[in-house]
């Protein structure tokens, strides 16, 4: 049962599975997901939380099943690190597509091209190294967000 919870977060309700780039696929699914939360900054940070935590947790187990470092179906650092982004440029910069839209963008193309540190943070072992990445991805990203809102 927690394998089976596991291997459904680790890939996003099976989002990860998505044949074609299955990281810009699953960080879609989260942006839309994203979209259709309240605009409630408690509970999206509550679901941030909660998501690294058990995305942690998830990743770690599901590459160790699968024997993999870092497989493509594991999606929910996609997710964790796109949430940043967006719950960060919503605090800051306020709710508008514009920032969303540029959120995705920019977290997708770091998450992409990997530039140092994000590139040194994944070396890391197990769940860490498949969620830190991410997780540095969005905060460069929220970073250059805010460059753009106020430079």
């Amino acid at each position: 049962m927690i394998k089976t919870a596991n291997k459904i977060i680790a890939t996003f309700f099976y989002s990860g599975f998505f044949p074609i780039a299955p990281g810009t696929f699953g960080s879609i699914i989260a942006a839309l997901i994203w979209l259709l939360l309240p605009h409630n900054i408690i509970l999206k940070a509550g679901l941030l939380i909660v998501t690294i935590g058990w995305g942690l947790i998830a990743a770690n187990q599901f590459s160790q099943i699968l024997n993999i470092s870092d497989p493509a179906v594991i999606v929910i650092d996609e997710v964790a690190g796109l949430w940043l982004t967006l719950l960060f440029s919503e605090i800051l910069l306020g709710y508008k597509i514009i920032w969303i839209v540029m959120g995705f963008l920019l977290f997708r193309l770091f998450d992409i091209i990997k530039p140092y540190p994000i590139s040194m943070v994944e070396k890391l072992k197990g769940g860490w190294g498949i969620m830190a990445d991410d997780i540095v991805a969005g905060i460069f990203s929220v970073i250059i967000l805010i460059l753009i809102k106020f430079v």
